[in-house]
């Protein structure tokens, strides 16, 4: 444990310039009632959101919306982001210690949190794969938000981290049709271990009831439309940062009835805000996570102390795949299963 004259420290990455980031010592409190003491054992790279924050384009008028728990710092920079971590309680309540739990926090080795805020990651999911119960927990909301009924033709139209977990849990609905579209060729491999057709978005199929759109492109958006049967509704899930989208709403889009609307993991889905909370949903994503096909999102690891290197090229993509992993000092010795108290 970091530990000089007595007291606790953490190491923490934070973002500190345009393309720019370091590692940063900082005390820990102690876990007094109610609290918990966490060492990492690995984060989730969510490549989307924190490329925006670490090139320093996060809008004025948005930076609050796009604050994570426990940030520290604020846009552009200096900024403590992030919010895919799993670790094993140290010190805290004796029913919690040596559990491994998933928590909305930045990359950090150590923190201390209210247990409020740990979920318990339930047995057969490795931690590894727990660093996704973000990005599911996204794609319950926009399912609860799109209710696809049965014997529906969807679309999916980009098939990064939350676009591919849309379409994992898609693929256990009795759909007519199921379709993965993307621009990048290399995404029909993640298409492939799912199970779902692919198209190149010039071959997708048209007239679906529902397209749910993850590009983060207004090309992928306009063509969402084009895809979209009458009366056909498109569900929003992209994040532009402060990229201005163009939206094609003349031609034919009032005559087939067509309807955009959003979905965002910030709250509750309507349809289920009066009967789920916030940790009943993030664990059901958590059950989720028990299906492997979910390792195919993984990528990585690197190890924490590489990330102020390996940031940019996270965030250009050159290191690839939906969701890259930060591994922290011994992770590797450690169980990766819940079930072990």
């Amino acid at each position: 444990m970091n530990q000089t004259d007595g007291g606790r420290f953490a190491t923490a990455y934070w973002v500190t310039g345009p393309r720019e980031g370091e590692l940063r010592t900082e005390s820990l409190p102690e876990p007094g009632e109610g609290a918990a003491l966490v060492r990492s054992l690995y984060s989730g790279y969510s490549r989307g959101t924190e490329s925006v924050v670490l090139a320093n384009h996060v809008p004025p008028r948005v930076a609050g919306l796009m604050q994570a728990p426990h940030q520290e710092g604020s846009f552009p920079c200096p900024v403590k982001y992030g919010y895919l971590s799993v670790g094993v309680v140290e010190d805290g309540p004796d029913e919690l210690r040596g559990r491994t739990v998933f928590c909305l926090y930045p990359h950090q080795d150590r923190y201390v949190v209210p247990v409020a805020e740990l979920a318990v990651i339930p047995d057969g999911v490795p931690a590894q794969r727990a660093v996704l119960a973000g990005a599911v927990e996204t794609a319950v909301n926009a399912l609860w938000d799109a209710a696809p009924r049965l014997g529906d033709r969807i679309a999916v139209v980009g098939c990064g981290l939350v676009g591919g977990a849309v379409l994992a849990l898609l693929r256990r609905f009795p759909l007519e049709r199921l379709q993965a579209v993307d621009r990048e060729p290399g995404k029909a491999s993640l298409a492939d271990a799912l199970g779902v057709d692919f198209a190149l978005p010039d071959e997708a199929l048209d007239d679906c009831d529902l397209v749910v759109h993850c590009s983060a492109h207004a090309e992928g958006l306009a063509r969402s439309l084009e895809l979209a049967g009458d009366d056909g509704e498109v569900l929003e899930l992209s994040w532009y940062g402060e990229q201005p989208v163009s939206i094609p709403l003349g031609a034919d889009f009032h005559a087939r009835r067509l309807a955009l609307r959003s979905s965002q993991v910030g709250n509750i889905a309507l349809a289920r805000r009066h009967r789920r909370t916030r940790s009943e949903r993030l664990g059901l994503a958590l059950q989720l996570l028990t299906d492997p096909v979910f390792d195919q999102f993984l990528s990585g690891p690197t190890d924490f102390a590489d990330l102020p290197r390996d940031a940019e090229a996270l965030a250009s993509g050159v290191l690839d795949g939906p969701c890259h992993v930060i591994r922290y000092p011994g992770a590797e010795e450690d169980h990766v299963h819940a079930d072990r108290p």
